[in-house]
């Protein structure tokens, strides 16, 4: 019987060619091929300050037209399209790494939020979304007069 010596490498190797056909198969697409068009979202921050919660998203390229900014119940849903620039044929391309198609990013808005005064804008291919916060009905002091 012949001694194999043990080596941790080959485990964490075979694990990760396990996780990779695991997210293969989650992003609907064969294994180790590329993203597809239409496979993207766009990448966001969200702070708050006392007075709201800021959303901004990463949106260059796409025209103000194609976005759409909607809320249902207590989730907010940001929608849109990334156009390819049809002048230019796909065979003339040397490289494309930038997605393009449909996106849709949702986030779960807090009961804070007075959705009545919801704003969004585009400057420079970044959305902000302003989710103004409710205000805080303040416990009224009551004095007591002693007789």
């Amino acid at each position: 019987m012949a001694i194999v010596r043990y080596n941790p490498l080959r485990e964490l190797h075979g694990m990760q060619e396990q996780m990779n056909r695991l997210l293969d198969l989650a992003w609907n697409r064969a294994p180790g091929e590329d993203l597809r068009e239409g496979v993207w979202q766009p990448l966001v921050d969200i702070f708050e300050n006392d007075e709201a919660v800021i959303i901004k998203a990463e949106l260059p390229g796409v025209d103000q037209g194609d976005i759409e900014v909607k809320i249902e119940d207590t989730t907010m849903i940001i929608r849109g399209e990334r156009k390819q620039d049809s002048e230019i044929r796909r065979e003339n391309y040397h490289r494309i790494e930038r997605y393009y198609g449909p996106f849709q990013r949702s986030f779960l808005l807090p009961q804070s939020i007075d959705q009545e005064k919801v704003k969004a804008a585009c400057d420079k291919g970044v959305l902000t979304i302003t989710l103004p916060k409710k205000e805080v009905v303040k416990p009224k002091q009551i004095t007591v007069e002693v007789k």
